[in-house]
């Protein structure tokens, strides 16, 4: 088993992750479209539930708050790819997940909204990697911490990202998205 190395990001492109069991390595970049729409449907019903408010313990989200990272990682992950699309190996902006957290509130939004932001931001994402084909599959982009990617690479990571939530949340197995 690989153990994830916190600095080289590229574990999870050669061996299934250790904690949600999902092996991004075999998914083809261009299945990510399908797996991300099957993901956001996983969203809607998890948002559905009672109780998504409540965390399973104080140092993990509760599910409205990971549905809610979920959904701007979605967003964010499409602009980062109009970039990658548009421009010739471009830096992308630091994010800080854990302060979009604080000052978006994720804590105190409306379950039905997030659902169909998620959904939205699910949906604008998949048709862009839908568009991608050929070589532009190669096009590059760096993350601030100077990890480079490939649109595909970015793609496969991407993806093992929303399957690793969808599992910190319901525990189900990553092939059953």
């Amino acid at each position: 088993m690989i153990v994830p190395d916190t600095k080289d990001w590229t574990w999870v492109l050669r061996a299934p992750c250790p904690e949600c069991g999902f092996d991004a390595a075999i998914v083809a970049p261009a299945e990510v479209s399908a797996l991300l729409r099957a993901s956001a449907d996983a969203w809607r019903e998890v948002l559905a539930e009672e109780d998504v408010r409540v965390r399973p313990r104080p140092d993990r989200w509760s599910p409205l708050e990971y549905a809610c990272h979920v959904r701007d990682v979605c967003q964010l992950y499409d602009e980062r790819l109009v970039l990658m699309l548009t421009e010739d190996e471009p830096g992308y902006p630091n994010w800080d997940q854990d302060a979009a957290a604080i000052e978006a509130r994720y804590d105190q939004q409306n379950p039905a909204d997030v659902a169909a932001g998620l959904s939205a931001a699910a949906d604008t994402l998949a048709a862009r990697f839908d568009g991608v084909s050929g070589a532009r599959w190669d096009r590059g982009g760096f993350r601030s911490d100077g990890a480079h990617f490939t649109v595909a690479t970015f793609a496969q990571y991407f993806i093992h990202d929303l399957v690793h939530h969808l599992n910190d949340v319901t525990g189900a197995p990553a092939d059953r998205i």
